[in-house]
């Protein structure tokens, strides 16, 4: 997700849902700035046919995909992480890596950097770190992008970047907010601009997992993060 400059620029989609869901047609969609692909909280132990025909449909039409690991928030083997991201790149052609449950605490900087290398040395070309928080500014230094947000609009309404985050491009940080109604949706990316992050993601869908689904307003939300291209 390149290219990207001082605003909301990007919408980046957490598709965590099956392949015969219709969501996965509107996706194919080459204004999306990337779609998180995850197969079952991860890439699996086998190929998946269906999975595999969305994903070359959806990357077909020019869209990146990233492929969901989770990390445990340090705790995973990084071994585990790199041989997740082999059986993406193998079975699905993927090459980004969205790591979830990423710590936020420096104490942990020097386990993300060797999961880092590792996924670096096996070819991966871009890797978002999910914290889901403000990190140590250091993180910066090891992913591509920073999911800083990942909450409800009544959260989201009081967030504050800090004054590290405020100085680095938009395009270097993500934000993933659930439990929007349509009439915040423009508040929400206004809002995601005001704190300097250029990727975003503003869903209506709620409960244990709001990324299953795509929310009813999506094709508004496109139209206003594009508006201009």
């Amino acid at each position: 997700m390149p290219g990207l400059t001082g605003r909301v620029g990007a919408v980046a989609v957490p598709a965590y849902f099956p392949p015969a869901a219709l969501d996965w047609a509107v996706l194919a969609d080459p204004r999306l700035g990337a779609v998180v692909f995850n197969v079952d909280s991860g890439a699996g132990t086998v190929r998946d046919r269906d999975f595999a025909a969305v994903a070359h449909r959806t990357s077909d039409a020019g869209v990146p995909l990233a492929g969901y690991v989770d990390t445990a928030y340090g705790s995973r083997p990084a071994c585990e992480v790199e041989e997740e991201l082999v059986r993406y790149r193998s079975w699905y052609g993927i090459r980004m890596v969205f790591l979830d449950q990423v710590s936020a605490d420096p104490e942990h900087l020097l386990r993300y950097r060797r999961i880092v290398a590792g996924l670096r040395g096996r070819g991966t070309e871009y890797v978002v770190f999910n914290h889901g928080v403000y990190p140590d500014a250091a993180y910066c230094d090891l992913a591509d992008l920073l999911v800083t947000f990942e909450g409800p609009w009544s959260a989201y309404q009081r967030l504050r970047a800090p004054a590290w985050a405020r100085k680095l491009p938009a395009e270097r940080f993500c934000h993933l907010v659930y439990a929007a109604p349509r009439p915040v949706l423009a508040r929400a990316l206004a809002r995601a601009g005001r704190c300097n992050a250029g990727v975003v993601y503003v869903t209506d869908r709620a409960g244990a997992n709001p990324w299953n689904g795509l929310p009813e307003y999506f094709a508004r939300e496109l139209s206003l993060v594009y508006a201009d291209r």
